[in-house]
């Protein structure tokens, strides 16, 4: 059912003047996508659901990449995921397809809609909407340099006197960038870099623009899609211009529209931002998004592993509740970007994090700064490959491995749909390589693997991408199997062991019990008297008394 009352009140909300016109437009858009709908399978949340995070040519071959990453899967991973997000396959100029030159378009280099199509029948696909910027290569932007009158309000000028010192900066970078137009010098608003001009929401033909963007990629196989940096699209001068209330209004008004679809497809708000404002993404649990990115879980399962603890982790776990059974969390470790810091702000003393800095660097990372306010600047991110982000060289290599599948295990287990990235399912370290060629600190995890080598390694039992690729996969698979796992399951942290995080996940069917041991020594847990255990991931019976071995983990069936 089109819900046309509460997108025409939406707009009256977001903008002062008529917006009838913008309506009747957007209704229309509505109409004619559900007129032409072909297949109207659903995204649900349940335990079935994981997804893999990977870039169109992370794995390189002499096909073209998308047809090897379909390879690839359907050959070795198979159903151990149900979803891949394939970061921005469009055109792009720079920031490795976050410049997007055309929404509409699939980069050449990478394939075709019909390789996009063709992945989609085996898996569900979430696309990347970088809509809080284009790039400054793309039709639109230079339509508007040339005076184009369509594209005339497309984009935000700003006088550079004007005293911008509250707006908040992701990087340590220039707001404002300048640019010859047909009609003289212009100053544009660029958050991200110069290469990367915002767009300007005030204006209501880009929201238009943007709606049927937004329909074409939920025509062309997107049944989720993630809203890139979508915290800073409303920008109002002596305010922050991250989390307005204007940007919730546009996304709760993207919700309105999808639910108007006669094809479900989520929305994921990508906001690297301290917890409280992260999970504000959520609206009333109906009205915004219906997944948001776990930012504060990355830092915090490495100051779990690192202090040996799990006191933070375990405090902070206790909070998590989505809302409605029609939210959760994503619950992802690493991804193409690096390990936020601004998450944990608030949770971690800036002494913890000052430790997870100072590992990283000692580790072969990478920092990445903001600017703060007062023109001084901070550590925002953490750019570092999650394995090597927990490598201690004092532990082996099978503690290290154990360590990292453990951490995983930490987000298969709590509520929420596990996102994994490519690097981390394959077992990958630090490409430090890449920072020196390419000359940007986020090059270290963004690797292109060459299939035969990659297949060669996958296929020795002693090499360590072996190791973690399967243990990761049967970790997946299981998962799958247990509705204690889904969403919609109930969820606890016990208290056990100060070196162990327990989690409990109860559904109507079945109660699991999650142990994960944080430290190098062996623990003893002792289980309640008079129910039966079980470990799942082992097939084996267990007795009320365990010992967890450094880093090991069990899910523990409890009957």
């Amino acid at each position: 059912m089109i819900r046309e009352d509460a997108i025409r009140k939406r707009l009256t909300v977001i903008y002062e003047g008529s917006t009838d016109i913008l309506a009747d437009q957007i209704l229309m858009k509505i109409k004619e996508f559900n007129q032409n709908l072909k297949e109207k399978e659903d995204y649900n949340l349940n335990e079935k659901n994981a997804v893999l995070i990977t870039y169109a040519d992370s794995i390189i071959s002499e096909k073209v990449p998308l047809k090897t990453l379909r390879y690839f899967l359907e050959k070795h991973v198979k159903r151990s995921i149900s979803t891949v997000h394939i970061l921005p396959f469009f055109p792009y100029s720079s920031d490795d397809g976050f410049s997007v030159i055309d929404y509409k378009a699939v980069n050449p280099d990478f394939g075709s809609w019909k390789d996009i199509h063709s992945l989609s029948g085996t898996y569900k696909i979430m696309f990347d909407a970088v809509i809080n910027h284009i790039s400054s290569k793309s039709d639109w932007f230079q339509s508007y340099l040339s005076d184009d009158e369509k594209y005339s309000d497309f984009f935000i000028e700003e006088n550079p006197e004007t005293d911008l010192t509250t707006v908040t900066r992701p990087r340590a970078l220039p707001l404002l960038s300048e640019f010859q137009t047909k009609k003289g010098k212009k100053f544009l608003w660029t958050t991200f870099s110069d290469d990367q001009i915002d767009l300007n929401y005030n204006s209501q033909k880009l929201l238009l623009e943007v709606i049927d963007v937004l329909l074409f990629y939920a025509a062309n196989g997107a049944s989720l899609i993630r809203l890139d940096a979508v915290g800073y699209i409303w920008k109002e001068v002596g305010t922050s211009c991250i989390h307005l209330e204007k940007a919730h209004e546009i996304i709760k008004l993207m919700r309105d529209i999808f639910d108007s679809l006669e094809k479900k497809v989520l929305i994921i708000t990508e906001t690297n931002v301290p917890h409280k404002d992260n999970i504000s993404y959520f609206g009333n649990g109906y009205d915004e998004a219906q997944m948001v990115y776990n930012f504060s879980l990355p830092p915090l399962i490495l100051n779990a592993y690192q202090a040996h603890s799990s006191e933070h982790i375990f405090n902070w776990a206790k909070t998590l509740s989505s809302p409605t059974e029609e939210t959760t969390f994503f619950n992802f470790l690493a991804s193409h970007d690096g390990v936020g810091l601004m998450p944990v702000k608030g949770i971690l003393s800036d002494e913890e994090i000052d430790k997870l800095v100072n590992k990283a660097l000692s580790n072969g990372g990478k920092i990445s700064y903001k600017t703060n306010s007062d023109g001084s600047q901070s550590p925002y991110e953490m750019n570092i490959n999650y394995y090597d982000a927990l490598f201690d060289p004092e532990d082996s290599e099978t503690e290290n491995i154990d360590k990292f599948l453990g951490a995983y295990f930490i987000a298969c287990s709590l509520s929420g749909i596990p996102g994994i990235y490519i690097h981390s399912l394959l077992g990958s370290n630090n490409w430090p390589e890449g920072v020196k060629k390419l000359g940007y600190n986020r090059a270290i995890n963004r690797k292109k693997l060459d299939l035969e080598i990659l297949e060669k390694e996958l296929a020795n039992p002693q090499n360590r991408r072996y190791k973690i690729f399967n243990g990761m996969l049967k970790m997946l698979s299981e998962r799958q199997n247990h509705s204690a796992f889904s969403p919609k399951a109930d969820q606890e942290i016990i208290p056990l062991d100060r070196k162990v995080l327990a989690i409990r996940r109860k559904s109507k069917e079945e109660e699991i019990l999650a142990l994960v041991n944080l430290s190098n020594e062996r623990v003893a847990v002792e289980l309640s008297e008079g129910k039966n255990y079980f470990d799942i991931l082992n097939q084996s019976v267990l007795t009320k008394s365990i010992t967890l071995n450094p880093y090991k983990y069990l899910w523990v069936s409890v009957r």
